[in-house]
């Protein structure tokens, strides 16, 4: 049986009170399966989810909700030794993560 994490929603609402994401490009570090990720697609311009773990990258792009795919994309890296373009990010989401 699947864990439901975060059923009241509080870690999303708590996020969307800390960060304005309106027309925000956003790198989501270590987005796992991109359970998060999504949850704040939807005020943002575009969001690009990073994770070293090539499976949790599957399971992200599987799940990703049809509505999401024109801004959301999700790419197998470390962000630690991945070159990123300067100055193309807004926001930076680091939840859950550990660099």
């Amino acid at each position: 049986m699947a864990v439901s994490v975060d059923p009241e929603h509080a870690e999303t609402r708590v996020i969307h009170r800390l960060v304005d994401f309106a027309g925000a490009d956003v790198l989501d570090i270590g987005c796992g399966d991109g359970r998060m990720t999504w949850r704040f697609a939807a005020p943002a311009r575009s969001v690009l989810g990073l994770d070293p773990v090539a499976l949790a990258i599957e399971t992200a792009h599987a799940d990703l909700p049809p509505r999401w795919r024109h801004k959301i994309r999700f790419q197998v890296a470390d962000v630690t030794t991945t070159t990123l373009p300067v100055a193309a990010f807004d926001v930076v989401v680091l939840s859950w993560s550990l660099c």
